[in-house]
């Protein structure tokens, strides 16, 4: 069986893209200023060594054979010597835009550029003279693919080998790859199938990955959580053969940390609903419904292996929530951790009590900020769609942790959590029930759900990626099928906020 998938290997590049050995070349090129017509495409930034190389007229060749500058078209032309390597690859990046948006755009045409390769030994990206990090986090990530499961891959072209990337210096690619790295890890746990990735797989998983950066790590098995009080994990568990499990990563944040903060995320290793079981068509597609808790392993990693001076704590509960004579059902009342009681209504309402529980514990840690991910929520999806996160909790965390989802191309979208809605949990005969009787504003009323849990005056940011987590349909730009590892940019970005600013 091949090995799980790597990051290529990554350098800046130091000579001339020109005379430098490599399969292939890639340019970036943005649509002519006047519309319609037959006028060639404008090179991008780092292409003018590449354009003289053919006497000026590259971009004319260009279009000839087709290219626009629309975003994310490839089209591809033989050097005949003009360059050391023998392709020249160009893209398309779509109208030159600056800011969050034109980084987006670059990351879009180098994940375009990086599958067109696929096959290839060796590339050199000059998008990089754009936007260096956008460029090698596009390549790299457009070019991922999961072939753990498959008896053999040479029915598909591997991806790229190794990139060198102009415009740029070692410690901005080391950077970049480190977060692409965290990306692909947490594609990797969502990809993996969940009968292979089960709550004692995905602890040890974590713990190894952990272990690897020097973390902290600790691991309460399912005699360990009922011995301690979390009902909410153990309930959902219990009708699996595969028990829960707690798993905690701490990296202490170096000498001097700036804050402390809480990373939660949701590990449901797959979701049938239990009792309240989900209908067919789609249930596959549940083997990510623990996006949430790879997106916080893999951003508490990143945050040891960039040395970040802010002390970050990942709680991550896991279960698989099945149908069995030993299921919990609706009508159970469970002892959440900390003592407080809800009546389940619903089984497939799982996520919200395993995360309860484990915001309780990471509460105990008196962070100073808590941020909490999850596939939650069918709701978000009809809401806000299959790319946009909700995000909920207090005002001013909540509305820095969303700019920075639309800062880093994991786009988030600011949600309110009424006060009138928690009536509408109100049970009869425990504390909290863990879902309405009515079936409007269901991605709110499970933010409520969670408020209760959160310590007063902790600010905390609940994140749904029930859409985003993960992309049923083909690979665009630099988002392949499968796990695609939101939102662990939106977490790395938000703890680099934090060292830097508190």
């Amino acid at each position: 069986m091949p090995t799980e998938p790597t990051i290529p290997d990554t350098a800046a590049l130091t000579g001339p893209p020109t005379t430098t050995e490599a399969d292939a070349l890639v340019v970036g090129l943005h649509p002519a200023e006047s519309e319609g017509g037959s006028a060639a495409p404008l090179l991008a930034p780092g292409a003018a060594e590449v354009d003289a190389a053919f006497g000026g007229e590259l971009a004319e060749l260009l279009r000839v054979v087709g290219a626009t500058g629309k975003i994310e078209q490839v089209v591809s032309l033989p050097t005949r010597g003009a360059l050391a390597a023998p392709r020249l690859v160009a893209v398309g990046l779509g109208k030159a835009t600056d800011g969050a948006e034109g980084a987006e755009l670059v990351r879009r045409a180098a994940g375009a550029a990086s599958r067109a390769l696929a096959g290839t030994s060796s590339a050199i990206s000059t998008l990089s003279a754009v936007d260096p990090e956008a460029a090698v986090l596009g390549a790299l990530l457009g070019g991922y693919r999961f072939d753990v499961h498959r008896s053999s891959s040479e029915d598909a072209a591997a991806p790229v080998a190794s990139w060198t990337f102009t415009g740029t210096d070692d410690d901005g690619v080391r950077r970049a790859t480190l977060v692409a790295e965290a990306v692909a890890t947490a594609r990797n746990l969502v990809n993996t199938a969940p009968n292979v990735l089960v709550p004692e797989t995905f602890a040890a998983r974590a713990v190894a990955l952990g272990e690897q950066a020097g973390l902290v790590t600790e691991v309460l098995d399912d005699d360990r959580l009922r011995e301690n009080g979390y009902g909410g994990i153990t309930g959902v568990g219990q009708g699996s053969t595969n028990k829960p499990r707690l798993v905690r990563l701490t990296w202490n944040g170096g000498t001097a940390p700036a804050k402390r903060v809480a990373l939660v995320g949701k590990g449901i290793t797959f979701d049938t609903g239990g009792i309240s079981l989900k209908p067919n068509a789609g249930m596959a597609d549940m083997t990510s419904d623990m996006g949430g808790a790879a997106a916080v392993v893999a951003a508490v990693v990143l945050a040891a292996k960039l040395e970040l001076p802010v002390a970050v704590t990942a709680t991550v509960p896991m279960a698989e929530n099945m149908p069995s004579s030993t299921a919990y059902k609706p009508g159970d009342v469970l002892t959440m951790y900390g003592g407080r009681t809800v009546e389940v209504l619903n089984t497939d309402a799982e996520g919200r009590l395993i995360l309860a529980d484990a915001i309780v514990r990471a509460g105990e840690d008196a962070p100073d900020y808590l941020v909490e991910t999850s596939t939650l929520t069918g709701a978000q999806q009809v809401a806000l769609g299959l790319r946009t996160a909700g995000v909920m909790g207090s005002d001013e965390l909540r509305d820095r942790v969303a700019g920075h989802g639309v800062a880093t191309g994991e786009d988030a979208w600011a949600m309110p959590l009424p006060e009138y809605l928690r009536s509408d949990l109100d049970s009869r005969v425990a504390d909290i029930a863990n879902v309405s009787g009515q079936r409007f504003a269901g991605m709110l009323l499970a933010g409520t759900f969670l408020k209760e849990f959160v310590p007063d005056g902790l600010p905390w940011a609940h994140i749904d990626i029930a859409g985003p987590s993960y992309n049923t349909g083909g690979a665009r730009g630099y988002t392949t099928k499968g796990g695609t590892g939101t939102p662990v940019r939106t977490l790395v970005a938000f703890l680099e906020d934090v060292a830097a600013n508190g």
